[in-house]
């Protein structure tokens, strides 16, 4: 079935493109694809082709910078922005097409198994299940203290690109299936430096924090991967919280399972599966115990007692104590709470303050923390909602009234008013 083409609005008002192949007995039922790096979402073709899901929607988007979709070419502002771009398609795919994320199974291969992991991580999105094929979550550098060197080149010259080490002959068996690799114009085999460290950090918060995860899951692996290590996505399905989970190895594979000799068997695996979990009504996680077992209370557990030796937790803790002396924000903390009115009012004023010198460095770092930048831009963004419903209200010719029942000091109302 040939696909249809279309464009969405991504978050960030970018036109990204896709391809879609609507069944005629559509079921209200979805698959998202999502390529690895380097592809795009014409190669899925023969994946759909083979898979013979005759009554479920399937749709996958050439993301940002690959493909036909705009931006510089294998580069993103971040990980973090591709992230937010799969949050986006998601949502698409629900208001265009009525399908509920309820009834969707998302697939995504190699670096998209971190951006997709990473989105079902962050967001929660109480999808059907998930499937990531030869996952990302260590990429084969083969160059030692490859990370750290790429770190200082950036901090010293900037931006730039890593170009693939991996021939299409490293990628599949199939000679044809190389061939076509090697001659597809669509395909650009670089990555920007700032994407690759990256998805460094992102697999390695994922990695550490994969009990946080509850959706089924279905994992993929290529027992001949040139391209990423088996041991990191073995750590990461061992982690997961999931009651349905499975990984599969192919052992004579390439990374490139899609296009492997074996392919048919590899979409035999990803079709009983999706046929499995649409065939079982969802059974959201119950959190109601969470607070006496499960992975978050394991980790409050080690954070609170210190199991393993000194966290950072602890560390910080002591930290704060000795700072608490110097710096006036982290002394705040302590006599009032770190949560408290008078701490968020030094957070929103972004002015270091304590004693001179050494008091107000320490201030400086802690009011510069990703947690405290966070808050703040907390206060722009209810700045922001604030404006557009007064402005919606007074359209309407309605009369304008606040209430905030915690609002502290009440500093981001007043200015919002004034403004």
């Amino acid at each position: 079935m040939p696909p249809t083409e279309h464009t969405w609005c991504s978050w960030d008002g970018a036109e990204l493109f896709y391809r879609a192949w609507i069944p005629s007995a559509a079921s209200g039922r979805a698959l998202l694809l999502f390529h690895r790096g380097h592809e795009h979402s014409g190669r899925w073709q023969e994946l759909v082709d083979t898979l013979r899901l005759e009554d479920v929607a399937i749709f996958a988007w050439d993301a940002r910078g690959h493909g036909r979709s705009p931006g510089a070419r294998g580069s993103a502002e971040s990980v973090h922005q591709i992230v937010k771009d799969v949050e986006s398609f998601s949502r698409h795919i629900r208001e265009r097409y009525g399908i509920a994320t309820e009834e969707t199974i998302v697939l995504a291969h190699s670096l998209a198994a971190v951006t997709v992991g990473a989105w079902v991580h962050d967001y929660a999105p109480p999808i059907r299940a998930m499937i990531l094929a030869t996952a990302a979550f260590e990429v084969k550098l083969y160059v030692p203290l490859a990370v750290p060197a790429l770190r200082l080149k950036q901090k010293l010259f900037g931006g730039g690109y890593i170009k693939s080490y991996v021939k299409a002959a490293m990628l599949t068996h199939d000679k044809k299936e190389a061939a076509r690799y090697e001659a597809d114009e669509l395909i650009f085999r670089q990555i920007a430096i700032n994407v690759l460290l990256d998805l460094h950090d992102t697999a390695s918060r994922l990695l550490a924090d994969a009990g946080a995860i509850h959706t089924p899951t279905l994992m993929l692996g290529a027992g001949r991967d040139w391209v990423v290590s088996l041991k990191a996505p073995r750590r990461f399905f061992d982690g997961l919280s999931s009651t349905v989970k499975r990984m599969d190895i192919f052992p004579n594979a390439y990374h490139a399972i899609f296009h492997e000799t074996n392919r048919e068997e590899v979409a035999l695996r990803i079709r009983t599966f999706v046929i499995e979990r649409f065939a079982e009504s969802p059974a959201p996680h119950s959190f109601a115990q969470a607070d006496r077992s499960g992975h978050t209370f394991e980790e409050y557990e080690r954070l609170k007692t210190g199991q393993g030796g000194p966290n950072r937790f602890t560390i910080a803790r002591a930290a704060l104590k000795v700072a608490g002396r110097l710096s006036e924000g982290v002394k705040i903390g302590w006599r009032h709470g770190f949560d408290s009115g008078l701490s968020l009012d030094h957070i929103y004023r972004n002015k270091a303050e304590g004693s001179p010198g050494l008091g107000r460095l320490i201030d400086r770092s802690y009011l510069d923390t990703i947690g405290w930048r966070g808050i703040r831009q907390r206060r722009i963004n209810l700045q922001n909602a604030l404006r557009s419903v007064i402005r919606k209200t007074q359209g309407e010719h309605r009369s304008v009234r606040i209430l905030d029942v915690a609002a502290g000091a009440g500093r981001y109302v007043i200015e919002t008013l004034a403004g």
